[in-house]
């Protein structure tokens, strides 16, 4: 049996859908990647060509929307599952949702699934929250409305995602949906951590607007000037998204002092361990991967109240919400951990706690496989996981 998998970005397939992965493998499955990038030598072809995967690189670009370049995108998908005829077909982002689902069913593959892992640019902000959507989103709506209504099972990461598109009219109401608790999260791989003596606060995340990249660095600045002794450190990478931060602003916030930036890392888990609160201002999440990492880690959570987002945090519990693009609440928060320092710790062993109960990432994956109908799992065993869903105080 073949399974396809239609991603937007080679380097995260490992990351973000590897255990996905290994769980078909583990059911006899042959899987196939198409992404861009993905070309004969490359490192991430012959990373995933090692695992027992077989690669196929498309023409595919992640942001714009220019209908030539979709429309080839389209084609090539077509051809590929002709040519493949896998028995399955899962995309996940924005265009290998939306062109993958349509390919597929062009295809007449048997089995199509879509995942939706957050709404992107055309549906942060403000347009989210019902004011005038841009020609962006309107686009977007269209294409997800013909996509979705193509495949067989549509998978959110969170339910406010969910009942958006059914207030859209992009879900029919007769359509088949599952909300899963993110992608999950390798408990082993991501143990808990020694928390520093010193206040240290971290933010891991493409340099976009949009993730809050901006309120965090003025926060640090406001805090910074209060508490000199507390450290503020970003992850991250400049990107071709249209929200994204320039580099003259990252090289202002460098050139003030108080924020220690480490670029892009592979392997965050050293970052991770090297804070005790980890910050993410972010304005929509599909589930943030980065706050199950420090979540599993062991690590109090700063986050907004915002779709994706605040189903990570019991307020007060395991880390605080604060409201979306709102310094003063953020600043405020991170006070907190300053002026009590017993807090981190006692909140980032609620919050390990919350990982093993709700977002392990074997659990979640059982859950997608047996919607699927791969490997069907009794139906104790799923009454089973439902229940551990809940946060145990």
């Amino acid at each position: 049996m073949k399974f396809l998998l239609v991603a937007s970005f080679a380097e995260s397939i490992t990351q973000f859908r590897g255990p996905l992965i290994q769980a078909l493998l583990a059911k006899g499955m042959e899987v196939h990647i198409a992404a861009p990038g993905l070309y004969t030598g490359s490192p991430t072809q012959l990373q995933l060509e090692s695992k027992g995967l077989i690669t196929h690189d498309i023409a595919l670009r992640r942001t714009g929307m220019n209908p030539a370049r979709d429309l080839l995108t389209l084609w090539l998908l077509w051809r590929l599952m002709i040519s493949l005829r896998p028995q399955y077909v899962l995309g996940y982002t924005i265009k290998p949702v939306i062109y993958g689902s349509l390919a597929a069913w062009l295809a007449r593959i048997p089995h199509r699934y879509a995942l939706i892992t957050g709404l992107g640019y055309a549906f942060a902000g403000k347009n989210a929250q019902g004011s005038r959507p841009s020609l962006c989103r309107r686009v977007a709506q269209k294409l997800y409305t013909l996509a979705l209504g193509r495949v067989h099972k549509t998978f959110f990461q969170n339910p406010d995602d969910e009942k958006l598109f059914r207030d859209l009219g992009i879900l029919s109401p007769s359509a088949s949906t599952v909300v899963i608790n993110g992608s999950g999260i390798n408990l082993k791989q991501f143990m808990p951590a020694p928390l520093p003596q010193t206040p240290h606060f971290l933010l891991i995340a493409r340099l976009l607007g949009n993730k809050g990249v901006r309120e965090y660095c003025e926060a640090a600045s406001r805090i910074h000037s209060q508490y000199p002794q507390a450290r503020f450190s970003l992850v991250g990478w400049l990107d071709d998204n249209p929200d994204s931060i320039t580099q003259a602003e990252l090289d202002s916030w460098l050139a003030q002092g108080h924020l220690n930036f480490l670029g892009r890392l592979e392997d965050v888990r050293s970052a991770i361990a090297s804070c005790n609160v980890y910050v993410l201002p972010s304005y929509r999440e599909g589930t943030p991967r980065t706050v199950l990492e420090a979540l599993s880690m062991g690590r109090a959570i700063i986050t907004t109240d915002a779709p994706g987002c605040r189903e990570t945090v019991v307020d007060g519990y395991n880390g605080y919400l604060v409201p979306v693009q709102c310094i003063d609440s953020l600043a405020c928060a991170m006070k907190h951990f300053i002026d009590d320092p017993t807090l981190a710790r006692q909140m980032g062993a609620h919050s390990r706690r919350i990982a093993e109960h709700k977002y392990d990432v074997g659990k979640i994956n059982a859950v997608m496989l047996r919607e699927m109908g791969i490997g069907l799992r009794s139906a104790r065993s799923h009454a089973g996981y439902r229940r551990g869903l809940a946060v145990v105080r």
